[in-house]
This record gives structure tokens, sequence and C-alpha cells, in this order.
């Protein structure tokens, strides 16, 4: 897989579908487990869905969609022109028909937080992608863990890196501050 993956969309709902896909591929052909595509194109879902819905677009009329992956760990991004609020964690209730989407990016991620530059919104989640080895199909063996010992693995939150600048970034419940 690449090291990285930047993708211009529209800000459309069809692009929820396009991003999926694409997505998913390049995961499922790195070997990545079957597990962790499937939460990461329910978080890169997510994480579209809510700019297409409260935020206005890039000055170029798109959204921005970005993942990464270095060693097992992959980095997923949309980043949008921002909103008159700013993007958190709603109730959720059972009653109501929305609200539910950055609670399901922290349940299925290691950690997630929203990063503003340049007049844009950057709305991040990360998570662990193990791929299998070379014998090993990419699905979970029953009773297997998906993913490595969380205590190998430093604070991600603590490096820095080019591809994020997370010292404006906000702290979520996975990382508390």
């Amino acid at each position: 897989m690449r090291a990285s993956s930047v993708v211009l969309l529209p800000h459309a709902p069809s692009s929820v579908a396009v991003a999926r896909r694409r997505l998913s591929s390049e995961l499922v052909d790195s070997g990545v487990y079957d597990t962790i595509v499937d939460d990461a194109t329910v978080i890169i879902s997510e994480l579209i869905s809510n700019a297409l819905r409260h935020a206005r677009p890039l000055p170029s009329g798109q959204v921005r969609v970005r993942w990464r992956r270095r060693e097992d760990v992959l980095e997923l991004e949309v980043s949008d022109g921002g909103a008159m609020t700013e993007p958190r964690r709603g109730p959720g209730t059972l009653s109501s028909l929305g609200g539910r989407g950055l609670g399901i990016v922290e349940t299925l991620s290691d950690g997630w937080g929203v990063r503003h530059e340049d007049g844009s919104t950057t709305v991040w989640a990360i998570l662990r992608a193990p791929t299998a080895s070379g014998d090993e199909e990419a699905r979970v063996p029953d009773g297997a863990q998906s993913v490595p010992d969380l205590s190998d693995w430093p604070d991600l939150l603590d490096e820095s890196e080019e591809f994020h600048d997370r010292s404006r970034t906000a702290t979520s419940k996975a990382y508390p501050a």
C-alpha cells in the first residue's frame, strides 16, 4: 500500500461511497485484516458524512480525504471548509435521528481529534492496522487478536511528523489531556 493517499472529492453524498471503495481496496491489497478494513471504512464514511452535513466545502468546492499507513498504524483524515460549530461527539440518544457519528468514530478508533489550519478544518482518527503474514489470510482467525499489544506503542499524539501537526489538535476521550 502507498505510504499515503490523498483524494479530493466533490462535496456531495456520492463521495462517501467513492472514498470507502478506494480505502477498502488499498487496505485489502496491502493485507490488512478484514475487521480493520471494515472499521476504517466505517470511520471514513462517518467523517465524510459529517463534513457534508455540517461544514462548507474547501474553496475548491471539495473535501479532502487522506489516509496514511505507517507500520501498523492507520491515520484517516477528512478536511473541509469549516463550520460555525466545532466537531464534537453528540449525545446520540436512542430516539435521535443523528448525532452518533463521532461516537462511532471514537468507539472504532484508538483516538480522534480536530485540527484547524489555513481556513480548513480536519477531523482525524487513528487505528491499529496490522497486516497478515505472507502465509496467513487477512481474515482474523477465531479467538485471535487483530491488533498488537497497545502497551508496545508510544503515545502517538506526542509524535511530531509532517503529516499531522498535532500541536494544534483537540484531545478526545480516547486520549485525554
